[in-house]
């Protein structure tokens, strides 16, 4: 055993892994990378890198001090040759440097630069890179690509040029350059020469690199007469024309900044001709740092309400380079109207920095987020005026996801909604705390109800006109209980998220639940029964209420007498924890499964067509039959249902006028 052993330990060897460079290299910027105009952002950021690690070797070395002169990152193109370049007066590299930082994927030279930094340098770097593979994003549009570069404090001759088709080899060779720095130059292939154009690489450069701290000038073509060619004159008139704004506005002083500053930036970045409602800037500094200016619009886009996807307000930036339109880690989607940027230099990215690493700082930077929209808006709240009323009605909808979505601010984001009810009149609203000032006064004054007892009530309905007609609020109209109206539908989710709010619980007007006072109801209504037979009631209101069950059968869950109906024959309430009828109407039209619930009806048996029913000779009869589904039926119009036999109801309603009307049974007028 011993000697096997000995001989199987000696058998194991180790091996690297075998690389098929053009195979990885290929996969890695395919899979990298899914959007094509990434890879000048990566080339404008390695070159601002470039010039910051100049800027910080000059500090050290006075050699150097004359090269951080004027520094520019210049973009050109050649459309006859298909080339694009991207030249740069930064630092530049040694042949070494280049066989290290080119020649060696996910060697990342500003990581290492960093590494090298510490305490305040560390701290002021405005370095971008991290992984060392930006650079071969040019690969995803060049079919090769070729880097001169000369290190800043050499002599002319000790440049270096670096070619590679991205086909896993490279090559190198010593040529002259004048000037510190780099210049890169891609052979576009043919599926990406429309990239070969001013406007467009001008579109691209500002979108991802305004705000890049070092002018980047873009090479633009004279211009000439339609059908004339530029000849060599109008060749060499080309002018180098600026195209980033070096001086991001959030990076800077408050003081120094005006209202018309931040209102030109906003629309800038929104592309808003009307001025924002408000806005807040903020800087965040100590062992991690970071810069929020936010905007909420004077108005809504149209497509707000429905749009949840589409988050394109508040964009994202590292060191001042966008990343991204912030995705849902960084704003919630009942924020998504807000406008405005998000700056850190310490958020940590996947390796494109297209996608966002959740971190202890991504969590601090969005409750921040949070926190400051909110602030913002309980201020336009708190000082009112068009602006609050605005915002109210184009906003209100889209706030209340937030409820449902972020039980953490759930009570914060209820302050600030703002609801219809029975005493709102003229498209005034209504807020929770205001509706609780005044249900608790009347309360107080009648000293019949403990205040923090006093529910929310609410109606929930698909206009205020279908709300204010709904027999449920008979008895809360005639003793002058406000319900809200609630219209929208979001309020079906709303109410099943918002149990309760400042220790009063959300009732709603047509559960079945509903205890009203008796005490100033009709003599006749207080006198009968106010729920189930079962706790009493007159002998006669009893077999009503037996002979409508069982009319109605299946169709009801049980009947019940009602002490909310003052007017109305009928109506519709909903079983304790069952889904309401305009929730359950939703489900369905979604295509959603819905548990197949029966109502129950409750009847107001002092009506006249109950008290028909109090008589067993015509409860009995076929016409005592059809008033049962009559009663069933309006109940369920009312509601904003849909009747199963529209036909047969109809017929039914027929029958039971003639007999009101004693109209004949047979036509009198005979046709010839």
């Amino acid at each position: 055993m011993t000697e096997t052993k000995a001989q199987s330990t000696s058998t194991v060897e180790t091996r690297a892994f075998d690389t098929e460079v053009h195979q990885l290299l290929k996969l890695m910027i395919n899979s990298l990378y899914s959007n094509r105009e990434i890879f000048l952002r990566e080339l404008i950021s390695n070159a601002s890198d470039a010039i910051d690690k100049l800027r910080f070797e000059a500090l050290t070395d006075d050699k150097l001090q004359a090269s951080i002169q004027a520094p520019t990152i210049d973009v050109s193109f050649n459309a006859e040759e298909n080339e694009l370049v991207i030249e740069d007066t930064g630092i530049g590299m040694t042949r070494d440097e280049v066989i290290d930082n080119l020649g060696t994927i996910a060697r990342s030279g500003t990581a290492r630069f960093l590494e090298s930094l510490s305490g305040d340098a560390k701290q002021d770097a405005r370095l971008i890179g991290q992984f060392g593979v930006g650079f071969y994003a040019s690969f995803i549009v060049a079919e090769s690509v070729t880097v001169e570069t000369l290190k800043a404090g050499q002599a002319e001759t000790q440049a270096v040029r670096w070619r590679s088709e991205g086909q896993g080899e490279y090559t190198l060779e010593p040529v002259q350059r004048q000037h510190h720095g780099t210049r890169i130059v891609l052979k576009l292939a043919e599926d990406h020469h429309d990239l070969l154009d001013s406007h467009r690489l001008e579109n691209i450069i500002q979108h991802y690199s305004n705000h890049v701290a070092f002018p980047i000038r873009l090479q633009k073509p004279a211009e000439h007469e339609p059908g004339d060619a530029p000849d060599e004159a109008e060749e060499s008139q080309q002018e180098w024309s600026q195209i980033n704004d070096t001086q991001a506005l959030w990076t800077r002083p408050k003081a120094e900044l005006s209202e018309q500053d931040y209102q030109e930036f906003y629309g800038g970045l929104s592309g808003d001709f009307e001025p924002p409602a408000t806005w807040a800037h903020h800087h965040v500094e100590g062992s991690q740092c970071y810069s929020m200016l936010l905007y909420l619009p004077a108005h809504a886009p149209f497509d707000l309400a429905w749009n949840r996807d589409e988050q394109t307000g508040l964009k994202l930036y590292i060191n001042r380079v966008f990343i991204m339109d912030a995705a849902e880690s960084l704003v919630p989607r009942y924020l998504r109207f807000v406008r405005g940027v998000v700056d850190s230099a310490d958020l940590p990215l996947n390796v494109s920095r297209e996608i966002l690493q959740d971190s202890p700082l991504l969590g601090k930077i969005r409750s921040a987020v949070i926190r400051r929209s909110l602030d913002m808006l309980e201020k336009l709240a708190e000082e009112g005026g068009d602006a609050w009323l605005r915002i109210r009605d184009d906003f209100g909808n889209v706030l209340k996801e937030g409820v449902i979505e972020d039980p953490e601010n759930r009570e914060r984001i209820a302050k600030l909604l703002r609801f219809d009810s029975t005493e709102m009149k003229d498209g005034k609203k209504t807020s929770l705390h205001d509706y609780l000032t005044r249900a608790t006064a009347t309360d107080s004054e009648d000293n019949e109800t403990d205040d923090a007892s006093s529910p929310i009530w609410y109606l929930l309905a698909d206009t205020r006109s279908q709300a204010l007609s709904s027999p449920h609020l008979e008895a809360f109209d005639q003793q002058d209980i406000e319900v809200l109206l609630l219209t929208d539908p979001i309020d079906h989710w709303l109410v099943n998220h918002l149990a309760e709010f400042e220790g009063h619980s959300l009732k709603s007007a047509a559960s079945g639940e509903v205890k009203l006072d008796s005490a100033n109801q009709p003599a006749d209504a207080a006198s009968s029964d106010s729920g189930s037979t079962a706790t009493g009631g007159s002998e006669a209101q009893a077999s009503v209420i037996e002979s409508l069950k069982k009319a109605l059968g299946d169709q009801v869950g049980e009947v019940l007498a009602s002490q909310r109906l003052v007017d109305s024959a009928s109506c519709l309430v909903e079983a304790p924890g069952a889904l309401n009828a305009q929730m359950r109407k939703m489900l369905k039209q979604a295509g959603q499964d819905v548990p197949d619930v029966k109502p129950n009806l409750e009847v107001n048996l002092h009506h006249p067509l109950l008290k028909m029913m109090a008589d067993p000779a015509f409860r009995d009869s076929d016409l005592g039959q059809s008033l049962a589904n009559i009663l069933l039926g309006q109940a369920q119009l009312v509601e904003g249902g849909e009747l199963a036999d529209p036909a047969g109801f109809v017929k039914q309603v027929n029958q039971l006028l003639e007999q009101s009307i004693g109209a004949p049974k047979t036509d009198p007028i005979k046709q010839d």
